[in-house]
């Protein structure tokens, strides 16, 4: 028997990354059998970990996620058609570290396994524990892969990709000069990529250096040099999502601070080597705090309205109109699957199973606002004043009465501490954080609408990337109870001030500083030496600052994701169907590209342009490339919510594509691939047509 060929690179070895080498070795014995494969993981960064996640970060810096809910395995109900290769959650590696010590090649320090004795399914692991993990699992997979499958390890930048003819053998050129030639196929896995300063982050950058301040752009805080900022320095940061609780970590933890409880209460013990922090947003309150796990590993909200022959109707609805209206169409059944939730986690914990019970079964069929529903409401005692409130929920505060710095103070205090105190009521019998929670088990089920042109050009632009995606991040994806708790703590301890809503940042030249202000807070002026955005990094393919995706854009071997235009979305080649990512852009008018003004009416997102599982890339023709295929951040908006992560026993769509890419991979093995468009352009359907909606 003749020995096929196959030399694959995957470009990023992350977690999206890794999910694929996974699922190539798995696959590997049954699909190719008779073939020698070779898989070269390109990252400058250790893999499995890679940029984001890798092991040597700051022990300080927290997941937003509980360890029992974290894996990267495959089980039962992932929807695919390889092997399922049962693995450890986070939390099953943590209790085989901390009894054994690891077992393998990796002598562990002290703080490792500390962390891993203490650590419970429902605690939240350090990001450099999650790290070890993810580095632990690349051991496995490669350690474990079939005999025919070899894994070579460039610890380098992809700066390149060519190939000699059209849709023939690749290559990839790495930062050090080394050439990979004659590969079969490329995944681009590459997570998070640099991005080119804005006009305004170019702006402030300079007035800094000018005037002899600090600004720092929107990064990831583990990757920012911090040291610079000096003891009592007044300190700005421009959001209040996860990276700026990050922030809070490295610079009063991080800086030799101490939270103790003393009487029940958290206190903060400054060092004296912290600095002056002023914090602020467009919506004034730090991102919601998760609520006690109480669904253990698997478990989660299950939907009562959004099921899957209703998402199958809405994909065709879709198709037949060219696309949806979120607002309208989606959002009402979205959040009647949050006020379901909360109205019966509100009645059981009243004591009232019966009334709850009875309330679920009618209300998710009842009209959206109209009198059925209150009619139900009042027969089950729920008086108006504790009725859902989305507007109380996503603009807490008051539009009145924040006279001064200190009544906005007193009004956050009270604010934060019942967050905090509904926190601890859990995501099940807690009404409040059940009902936020929702959103979270509902990411499959959205995506699965909105994905690949599933919504109008504008409502995707206005209604999910505007207003929806970020909601969605204040509310569901926020930080553990505990960095709440310090927040107040450390508001307390003077160490922090967070200025009000409307917050807002400039460079002023008179005073030779950077200024905040609250344009709600009267007398919220402050000066600050170092400004930090405390945001996440965009992923616009078209601000793209790594060579590798500027490259193939400047030579249109790719391009931006057009929702109903002609570059990869409705009216052009169309797309096919599939966790903070919730960027928030709270402090400041954010810069934008032209969203729309083609021929064709189209939104042009920053998105990598893809087609249908199993995503291949797609060129400025709009022809998918046979041996190009990418995953992952890179191609927001053709996805929605990206940076998830994989979750056990809930049929993670993350799994489901990794295998659909592998497989797609190894069929190449014979050298000569099927165009996915056939020899002239589309021969079959693909977008929402190829949907086939099974949710769990």
């Amino acid at each position: 028997m003749t020995t096929q060929r196959l030399d694959v690179c995957l470009i990023g070895a992350g977690p999206r990354g890794l999910s694929v080498l996974e699922r190539l070795c798995a696959n590997a014995a049954e699909a190719a059998p008779t073939t020698s494969v070779t898989i070269h993981v390109v990252d400058p960064y250790p893999p499995g970990a890679g940029r984001v996640w890798r092991s040597g970060q700051s022990r300080h810096l927290l997941m937003n996620t509980v360890a029992g809910q974290v894996t990267m395995f495959t089980d039962e109900t992932v929807e695919m058609a390889g092997p399922v290769l049962p693995g450890p959650s986070l939390y099953e590696w943590a209790r085989f570290v901390s009894l054994t010590g690891g077992l393998d090649e990796v002598g562990y320090d002290e703080e490792v396994l500390a962390e891993a004795r203490r650590l419970g399914p429902d605690s939240y692991p350090t990001r450099a524990f999650h790290g070890h993990y993810l580095e632990w699992v690349h051991r496995r997979v490669t350690g474990t892969a079939p005999a025919s499958v070899r894994t070579v390890s460039h610890r380098s930048r992809a700066v390149g990709l060519e190939e000699r003819t059209a849709g023939g053998a690749q290559t990839v050129v790495l930062e050090d000069g080394t050439r990979l030639e004659g590969l079969h196929a490329v995944v681009l896995a590459q997570g998070h990529v640099p991005q080119r300063r804005s006009p305004r982050e170019a702006a402030h950058a300079a007035f800094a250096e000018a005037r002899g301040l600090r600004y720092v752009p929107p990064a990831g805080p583990a990757e920012v040099d911090l040291s610079g900022v000096r003891p009592g320095e007044a300190v700005g940061l421009l959001g209040l999502g996860l990276n700026f609780f990050d922030y809070l970590a490295l610079l009063t933890e991080g800086r030799g601070g101490r939270f103790e409880r003393r009487a029940g209460r958290l206190v903060y013990r400054p060092s004296g080597r912290e600095p002056r922090l002023l914090a602020g947003s467009r919506r004034g309150v730090p991102f919601h705090s998760r609520g006690e796990n109480q669904k253990g590993p698997h478990g989660r909200h299950h939907p009562l309205v959004l099921t899957p022959e209703v998402i199958s109707g809405l994909r065709r609805r879709a198709r037949e109109r060219g696309g949806l209206d979120f607002r309208s169409e989606l959002w009402p059944l979205i959040s009647k699957e949050v006020e379901t939730v909360y109205y019966t986690a509100l009645l059981t914990s009243r004591g009232r199973e019966a009334a709850a019970h009875r309330l679920r079964a009618a209300y998710p069929s009842a009209p959206r606002g109209g009198a059925e529903e209150d009619r139900l409401l009042t027969e089950s005692g729920i008086p108006p004043r504790q009725r859902w409130n989305w507007d109380r929920i996503a603009r807490p505060c008051p539009a009145h009465g924040l006279r001064s710095p200190a009544a906005f103070r007193s009004w956050l205090l009270e604010y934060l501490r019942a967050d905090l105190e509904a926190a601890r009521a859990g995501n099940v019998h807690g009404p409040l954080k059940a009902a936020l929670d929702v959103l979270r088990d509902l990411r499959n089920e959205i995506r699965l609408v909105v994905d690949h042109g599933g919504l109008t050009a504008r409502s995707h632009r206005e209604d999910l990337d505007a207003w929806y995606t970020p909601l969605n991040a204040f509310v569901s994806i926020g930080p553990p109870a505990r960095r709440i708790e310090e927040a107040v703590a450390l508001i307390e301890a003077g160490v922090l001030t967070v200025l009000g809503p409307r917050t807002v940042a400039r460079a002023d030249a008179e005073e030779g500083a950077f200024v905040l202000e609250s344009r709600a807070v009267p007398g919220s002026r402050r000066q600050v030496t170092t400004l930090i955005d405390a945001r996440l990094p965009g992923t616009d393919v078209r601000s793209s600052a790594d060579p590798l995706l500027s490259g193939l854009l400047a030579d249109g071997q790719c391009v931006p994701y057009v929702v109903g235009g002609a570059r990869g979305g409705r009216g052009g080649h169309e797309t096919g169907d599939p966790e903070t990512s919730g960027h928030e852009t709270d402090g400041h008018e954010t810069d934008a590209h032209e969203t729309s003004g083609h021929e064709t009416g189209g939104h042009e997102t920053g998105g990598l342009a893809v087609g249908p599982s199993p995503y291949h890339l797609l060129n400025a023709a709009g022809r998918p490339h046979p041996r190009r295929f990418a995953f992952g951040v890179p191609t927001e908006s053709v996805h929605w919510a990206t940076a998830a992560g994989v979750r056990p026993g809930v049929g993670s769509v993350i799994l489901s594509d990794a295998d659909a890419i592998s497989r797609a991979v190894l069929a190449l093995r014979d050298g000569s691939p099927t165009d996915p468009n056939g020899p002239t352009g589309p021969t079959g359907p693909t977008g929402p047509e190829t949907i086939e909606v099974s949710v769990p």
